[in-house]
């Protein structure tokens, strides 16, 4: 990796000092820089200034041209690993079906698993590096992944497998998150106890002997994993030193929140439904509050309440629950489109949930989502405009010029 210095940046943006986590007014802060450099050596941030302090050294120069430069995004829920993308169950929806209706004909997730098993591991680490490498050209510089699609021990482990394939040749950081409790397999659906102990004791120890998982996660919904359940799920990983990141309240809200709590969950996400108990629980936790609007908009349900998480100082994540299911988008430019028009977030609280916070909440702040000396060279060029309330405002434009990954041009 050589040296590489973007030259007339109008306006650089998500300085911090710290990596600190920006919660109730604080989240609307961002620090910015007008008329810039940033430096890049050996892949992280060397330096930035003004222009007019610009060293002579002979770095190679990459002109931004007057337009603005920000940290890439972090995304901290998706499912990127998957099959078969699932547009027929698309259009059942649009003849009048519900996410529920779906899947209990056998659709939904299922028909997602049913698919993945039959996919060598080669197919699946195929299409999931293309997938990847779209994301980091719509800004992505992190991002975590789950399982979840196998729902048995050879195809969970196979899917986990390709993740940490992914993670070794990826150029972004990347997480995994074991999600073995995403739904019950077909050969389970009388036997619900039955598959929570396989996964606590068949797959679990095998999946932490590989070192294939960073987290555990459980789908802690109405007609998937109760509280019970999932409490036991929760149990096992931290028996195994793995901490949870559980999707709970997508269509319900029935006590979760208060059992990630209990267990010192690193985040909860959906969060669509929320009561004043919930939301006051998340408050007094030190979990994160993570929003997938883009899941909201696809299935056209409640978005999560994120002004009354601001107001309670919850600190709020934003990402894309990229699935084929529920959610068949990773761009999260698009994502903060939707925070600002359906959730009332202005651009900069966006920013910073899509990049600090999110870094944050999967515990790699030191390396990614803020511009501080030391983190890695992952920034985002838009040359064609002025200020960051372009990018949700003209929701339907791509106005990314250039990414850059580990201070090089991001070119795949």
């Amino acid at each position: 990796m050589g040296s590489v210095r973007l030259i007339n940046i109008g306006r650089l943006y998500g300085l911090t000092g710290n990596n600190a986590v920006k919660v109730g007014n604080d989240l609307a802060e961002v620090a910015t820089l007008d008329n810039a450099y940033l430096d890049f050596s050996d892949g992280r941030i060397t330096g930035f200034g003004l222009m007019e302090a610009i060293p002579l050294d002979g770095k190679l120069m990459y002109d931004v041209e007057g337009g603005i430069v920000y940290p890439s995004y972090v995304d901290c829920h998706t499912h990127l690993v998957f099959a078969k993308n699932r547009e027929d169950e698309f259009v059942d929806r649009i003849n009048g079906l519900t996410y529920q209706e779906i899947a209990n004909r056998g659709g939904g997730i299922l028909n997602s698993v049913e698919k993945l098993r039959n996919m060598s591991e080669e197919e699946l680490y195929a299409d999931a590096t293309a997938r990847l490498h779209s994301l980091i050209r719509l800004g992505t510089g992190a991002i975590e992944i789950k399982s979840g699609y196998g729902l048995n021990k050879d195809a969970e482990l196979k899917m986990l497998r390709v993740i940490k394939r992914l993670k070794e040749n990826s150029p972004i950081p990347i997480k995994a998150t074991f999600l073995g409790a995403h739904a019950f397999p077909k050969e389970y659906a009388n036997d619900h106890e039955g598959y929570v102990q396989n996964l606590i004791n068949e797959v679990l120890p095998t999946v932490v002997e590989e070192g294939l998982a960073d987290y555990i996660d459980a789908f802690c919904e109405a007609g998937y994993f109760t509280v019970e359940q999932t409490r036991k799920v929760v149990e096992a990983g931290l028996k195994h030193g793995l901490k949870s990141r559980l999707h709970v309240n997508q269509f319900e809200s029935f006590g979760a929140v208060q059992m990630a709590a209990e267990h010192q969950a690193i985040s909860v996400e959906h969060l669509e439904v929320m009561t004043d108990a919930d939301i006051n629980t998340l408050a007094a936790s030190n979990m994160f509050g993570v929003a997938l609007p883009a899941c909201s908009f696809f299935l056209k349900i409640p978005y999560t309440p994120s002004r009354k998480l601001i107001e309670a100082g919850v600190p709020l994540v934003l990402a894309s629950d990229y699935n084929p299911g529920s959610s068949p988008t990773g761009n999260l430019n698009f994502v903060m489109s939707l925070a600002c028009i359906y959730m009332q977030l202005l651009p900069t609280e966006a920013l910073n949930a899509l990049t600090i916070n999110a870094a944050n909440a999967l515990e790699i702040a030191e390396d990614v989502g803020s511009i501080a000396i030391g983190k890695r060279g992952n920034v985002v060029v838009c040359k064609g405009i002025k200020s960051i309330n372009s990018i949700p405002y003209q929701f339907g434009d791509n106005l990314i010029d250039d990414v850059f990954v580990n201070g090089e041009l991001f070119t795949l």
